[in-house]
């Protein structure tokens, strides 16, 4: 009986080992911060040139530039998947948003910030859903959708208030096809690399592929 609680005691333990902590830690907060500041020059800099790419795109197919504004939710899916903590997603896409409004937004300030707060939320949506323990490449692709929908969403209320169902819906799909891939996708090739390079060494997405 003794051995038996013992081994129980044994396993409970381990499990609760191999477990992730979901408390951030400083080098968590430093990282995500910056992460968000550097993808928010990054965002400053889309910003910048966005008039004329997604002119002739736009000409081309009416609601389909959403699909490379999807740069824009790219933040709060590489901070999830480094960092791997409740909230994380939230305040990457949060502070790069806010250093992109600092450095100088065409849309705003504070409409900026607003934008941020409902990508992040997206893509923390998705994560939070597979209780931040599935960190998978569809997964990934599923937090970029979302992120893309939810920038679809925000701006078809904000900035295209009234527009044509067709346009709508051709604005919604290109956004969550390009928040699955750019945001989605190449965050989580990005990681990988990261990884690979030896980069997040202290973090778990370092640790698990130095395991593969």
């Amino acid at each position: 009986m003794h051995a038996s609680s013992t081994s129980t005691a044994a396993r409970a333990a381990s499990g609760s080992a191999n477990r992730p902590s979901l408390r951030w830690r400083v080098v968590d907060i430093v990282v995500a911060s910056v992460i968000g500041v550097a993808v928010g020059v990054v965002f400053w800099a889309w910003g910048v040139v966005w008039g004329p790419i997604s002119a002739p795109i736009e000409a081309l197919l009416p609601g389909l530039q959403a699909a490379p504004a999807a740069l824009w939710v790219v933040a709060g899916v590489l901070g999830g998947l480094v960092i791997r903590k409740p909230g994380a997603a939230l305040y990457t896409e949060l502070v790069a948003a806010i250093v992109s409004a600092l450095i100088g937004s065409q849309w705003g300030g504070l409409l900026t910030i607003e934008a941020g707060l409902v990508q992040g939320l997206g893509a923390e949506l998705v994560f939070a859903i597979f209780l931040y323990r599935n960190w998978r490449l569809p997964v990934a692709l599923l937090a970029g959708a979302v992120a893309g929908l939810a920038m679809a969403v925000n701006d078809l209320v904000l900035y295209y208030a009234g527009a044509a169902p067709l346009f709508a819906t051709i604005y919604t799909a290109s956004a969550v096809v390009g928040g699955a891939v750019i945001a989605g996708g190449l965050s989580w090739f990005a990681v990988r690399g990261l990884a690979r390079a030896g980069a997040l060494d202290r973090f778990a997405a370092g640790r698990e592929y130095r395991a593969v």
